[in-house]
C-alpha cells in the first residue's frame, strides 16, 4: 500500500495465490473479500491487479466487480518459460 504521494487513495494488489490442492473451495474469494475490507479501512477508494488472462482468476474478478483495463501480450512468463497474456483490472472501493 505504500505508493508515491500523489497516489494515497489506491493500492496494488501484487499477488495472491492458492495451491493447487486447495483450489475451487471459495478460498480466493474470501481472500479478496478480506483483501477489499481491508483496503476499506485502510482508506483506499482504488485498488488494481493483473492475473494471465483467461485463467481461473481472470474470471474471479469479474466475478466480483472488477473491471478490466486490457491485455498485454507475450508479458508474463508461465512457469515452463512459454509466454502468456496479462490482463490489467481495478475496481472502484467507493
Amino acid at each position: 500500500m505504500d505508493l508515491p504521494q500523489n497516489q494515497p487513495h489506491r493500492a496494488d494488489v501484487a499477488k495472491m495465490l492458492v495451491h493447487s490442492a486447495f483450489r475451487r473451495l471459495g478460498i480466493a474469494e474470501n481472500l479478496l473479500q478480506h483483501l477489499e475490507f481491508i483496503a476499506k479501512k485502510k482508506r483506499k477508494s482504488l485498488l488494481v491487479l493483473d492475473t494471465v488472462t483467461d485463467s481461473p482468476a481472470h474470471a474471479l474478478y469479474l466475478k466480483r466487480g472488477w473491471k478490466v483495463v486490457g491485455n498485454i501480450p507475450n508479458y508474463a512468463l508461465f512457469p515452463n518459460g512459454s509466454p502468456c497474456s496479462t490482463t490489467y483490472f481495478y475496481k472502484n472501493l467507493e
